[in-house]
C-alpha cells in the first residue's frame, strides 16, 4: 500500500497502437498536472492528425477519483473514454492525459469491439511509458538572517528537502518542497529557530 502523500505517474510522455479491422488506433500518454496542460497536448494532436475521425480523451489529476474529463469524440457513450479511464484506476495512475486518435477502417467494431479496442490502444502507451512514484508536496518559501542560515540548512539536510530556489543576501530566502506527511515535522522544527519565517507559497 503506497502512503497517502504518494501517486503514481508517468515520467514523461509515450505512444502505442491497436489495430482492429482496418481501424487503427494511436495512443498517446502525457504527464500533466493541469487541465490547461491536458487541453493543450490536445490542441497539438489535433492539428497533428486532422483527418483522424476521433480524438478520444481522458485526463486525471490528482489523487481523487472524481477529478477527471473524458470524451467520447462522436463514438458511442461509454464505448472509449469510460474504458481508458478504468484502465488508469486499475494501474493506479493519476496525473495523465490519455489521448487515443482513431482513423476509421469502413468496418464497425460494435460496442464490445470499440471497448476492446481503446482499452487495449490506452494499455499498449501505458506499458511504453516509465511510471513513476511522486509525492504530494506543499511548498514554503523560508526566511531568516544570515546568522540562522546554519540552522535553516541542518533542517534541510536533515530532512532531505528539494530547494527550488535560494538567494542568500541580508536578508537569505529558500523556497523548498515538504511532502505533505512531513509538513508538521517541518513545522515543528521551524518554529524552533528563532526569528525564521515560513510561509505558504
Amino acid at each position: 500500500m503506497l502512503f497517502e502523500d504518494t501517486y503514481k505517474t508517468i515520467a514523461e510522455p509515450a505512444e502505442g497502437f491497436f489495430k482492429d479491422k482496418g481501424s487503427k488506433f494511436i495512443s498517446f500518454v502525457f504527464p500533466v498536472t493541469s487541465e490547461q496542460e491536458a487541453k493543450g497536448h490536445l490542441i497539438q494532436l489535433k492539428e497533428l492528425h486532422p483527418k483522424a475521425n476521433h480524438h478520444v480523451y481522458v485526463y486525471r489529476l490528482g489523487l481523487d477519483r472524481m477529478q477527471y474529463r473524458l470524451s467520447d469524440d462522436g463514438e458511442p457513450s461509454g464505448s472509449s473514454g469510460r474504458p481508458v479511464l478504468n484502465t488508469l484506476y486499475s494501474r493506479e495512475i493519476t496525473n495523465i492525459l490519455v489521448v487515443v486518435v482513431r482513423y476509421f477502417g469502413g468496418t464497425l467494431l460494435g460496442i464490445p469491439g470499440l471497448i476492446n479496442a481503446y482499452r487495449a490502444a490506452a494499455e499498449d502507451a501505458l506499458d511504453h511509458a516509465e511510471v513513476v512514484v511522486k509525492y504530494l508536496i506543499a511548498v514554503y518559501e523560508l526566511s531568516f538572517s544570515y546568522i540562522q542560515m546554519n540552522d535553516v540548512m541542518r533542517i534541510v539536510k536533515e530532512m532531505e528537502l528539494p530547494v527550488m530556489k535560494q538567494n542568500f543576501e541580508m536578508e537569505c530566502k529558500m523556497v523548498v518542497e515538504v511532502r505533505t506527511t512531513l509538513v508538521e515535522q517541518f513545522i515543528t522544527r521551524c518554529e524552533k529557530v528563532e526569528g525564521l519565517g515560513v510561509k505558504v507559497v
